[in-house]
């Protein structure tokens, strides 16, 4: 298993965020989750224009071996969604900090890193339990 990017924050429900640009901050599911759930077959992912809330359910990654909701790691407003992924479930496990993003978000540039997020250093703790 690779190692999981320094440069992201990571959730314990196993989404990674990357730093917002320009206030937009890109998501999708670690490699961990990615292993996990075996072959994702259907990807259903928030509208664009849709608001979503951190730590609420926004979207579901279904596998050979069960179905998962995909959760928030930050509020905000959807701005893109991986139309290559939703077309083409399998980038999920083949490049989950890749192409195998799920959805970009626009956060409110005045509100603080929401709680609960992990370095990658902690991230690798967290799943080692």
């Amino acid at each position: 298993m690779s190692d999981n990017p320094e440069q992201y924050r990571y959730s314990k429900e196993h989404e990674w965020l990357s730093a917002a640009d320009d206030g937009v901050a890109t998501v999708g599911i670690t490699e961990y989750a990615a292993t996990a759930l075996g072959d994702v077959v259907y990807v259903q992912l928030p509208d664009v224009d849709a608001t979503v809330t951190a730590g609420e359910p926004c979207g579901e990654l279904e596998s050979t071996k069960s179905v998962s909701d995909l959760y928030a790691p930050v509020s905000g407003t959807v701005t893109e969604i991986n139309q290559n992924v939703v077309d083409d479930p399998a980038l999920v496990n083949s490049a989950p900090f890749g192409d195998g993003w799920l959805f970009r978000v626009r956060t409110d540039p005045e509100a603080p890193e929401p709680e609960g997020l992990m370095t990658a250093g902690e991230y690798a703790d967290f799943t080692a339990q």
